[in-house]
């Protein structure tokens, strides 16, 4: 199994040091989750730099479920504060991990997006997480974040 690459991986997640996670991947990878549902190429490593840039308080465990030398599943738990909000996040979920010259081309995290919802979104995730609407919505507006995100990391002159 890739274990070195999946501890590379989750412990720059645990420092949120995207950059260091954005490596971990290889060029032609593709990763989704509920939130980021079809993300490829460059733009997998973008989210985790925009992630990590505005998270804190970042206390992450994992545990590797099961792995060979083409593909892993992790199970895991995190909990960090949003820097704009200062809301405190939950979460827990599955990633599946597949691996290509030795790096990941392929990851699907899955998470409960209501139980996210709750705590990332305060009383709308509370009260409307758990409908597609809502789920659409927040797809769209982090789509569009990562969007000028990328943009103004290229350009700073664009902010």
């Amino acid at each position: 199994m890739s274990e070195a690459l999946v501890h590379r991986y989750f412990d720059a997640l645990a420092r949120l040091d995207g950059e260091a996670m954005a490596a971990c991947y290889h060029p032609q990878a593709s990763f989704s989750d509920p939130v980021f549902a079809d993300l490829r190429g460059e733009r997998v490593g973008w989210r985790w730099r925009m992630l990590t840039r505005g998270a804190r308080d970042m206390h992450l465990d994992y545990v590797i479920v099961f792995g060979d030398e083409r593909k892993a599943q992790v199970e895991w738990k995190a909990r960090y504060r949003f820097a704009g909000s200062g809301k405190v996040v939950r979460n827990q979920g599955l990633s599946t991990l597949a691996f290509w010259d030795g790096r990941i081309v392929r990851q699907v995290d899955e998470f409960d997006f209501w139980r996210w919802s709750r705590s990332s979104l305060g009383l709308i995730g509370m009260l409307f997480g758990g409908l597609g609407p809502v789920r659409s919505m927040v797809q769209r507006r982090a789509a569009e974040q990562l969007d000028r995100y990328i943009a103004r990391s290229r350009d700073p002159a664009s902010s």
